[in-house]
C-alpha cells in the first residue's frame, strides 16, 4: 500500500530549517521559495528532489504555486527585531508577512504555519500584531499564535520565535501548541551535546565566515 504524504510549499525557506522539520514528520516538499542568491546552493544540496523557486514572492502570481496541503514559512524577521530598528509592518520586509497571505488565501491549504521574532510582541508593535491577526482571520484560518523557545524544545540555542499556526475553517480543528519538555536548566542540551562528536572532521569556514 502506498501512503500518500501530504505536500508543503515553503516561502522565505531559506536553508531548509522548517522544511527539515516537515519532511522528518512525513511531508512532502514539493515547492520552495527563497529570494536570497547566498542559500540556493545550500537548499538546493539539502533539498534536491525540491523546486526551487528563486523570485522574490513578490513578482509570484499565486496560480504559479501548486496545490498543496500545508503551507509553511519565516517572513523576513529583521524589521520586527528587538536588535534592529524594529520597523514592523511599516518597513517593506515587515510587509511581506501580507504577500504570504495572500498565497494563503488563494491556495486555501488545510493548514499553514509561519515564525517570527519575538520582538513582534513589543508594545510598540502591538496594532500591527493585531492587524495581522485579523488577516490571517479574513484568509479563513482559526490562528493560534505563541512564544516559544528552542531550547524547551531540546535545541542547543537560546532561540525564542512566534509560531503562528492557522487550520482552515472549515475543517473544525483546535490546536494548542506543544508544551516544551527540557525547560529545566539541567535538562538543557549544549552546543558541546549536539556536535562536540565532529570536531575532527568538521570543514573549515568558507570566505569570510570565520571572522
Amino acid at each position: 500500500i502506498k501512503i500518500m504524504k501530504l505536500k508543503i510549499a515553503s516561502f522565505f525557506s531559506g536553508a531548509g530549517g522548517l522544511d527539515l522539520g516537515f519532511e522528518k514528520a512525513g511531508f512532502e516538499i514539493v515547492y520552495a521559495n527563497e529570494y536570497d542568491k547566498a542559500i540556493w546552493k545550500t537548499y538546493e544540496k539539502n533539498f534536491p528532489d525540491t523546486l526551487l523557486d528563486k523570485r522574490s514572492i513578490t513578482d509570484i502570481n499565486v496560480e504559479e504555486v501548486p496545490d498543496c496541503d500545508g503551507i509553511i514559512g519565516g517572513p523576513p524577521c529583521q524589521s520586527w527585531s528587538e536588535a534592529g530598528a524594529m520597523r514592523g509592518i511599516d518597513d517593506h520586509r515587515g510587509q511581506l508577512f501580507f504577500n504570504f497571505m495572500d498565497i494563503l488565501k488563494h491556495k486555501q491549504p488545510y493548514f499553514f504555519l509561519a515564525e517570527n521574532v519575538s520582538g513582534m510582541l513589543a508594545d510598540r508593535n502591538s496594532e500591527a500584531f493585531q492587524n495581522i491577526k485579523h488577516k490571517f482571520d479574513d484568509c479563513g484560518y482559526i490562528l493560534k499564535a505563541k512564544l516559544l523557545n528552542a531550547s524547551d524544545f531540546e535545541v542547543p540555542q537560546d532561540r525564542k520565535r512566534i509560531i503562528f499556526v492557522g487550520y482552515r475553517k472549515d475543517l473544525g480543528i483546535e490546536y494548542d501548541h506543544p508544551e516544551g519538555f527540557t525547560k529545566l536548566p539541567e535538562e538543557k542540551s549544549t552546543l558541546r551535546d549536539a556536535i562536540f562528536d565532529i570536531k575532527d572532521s568538521a570543514l573549515a569556514a568558507v570566505g569570510k565566515n570565520d571572522t
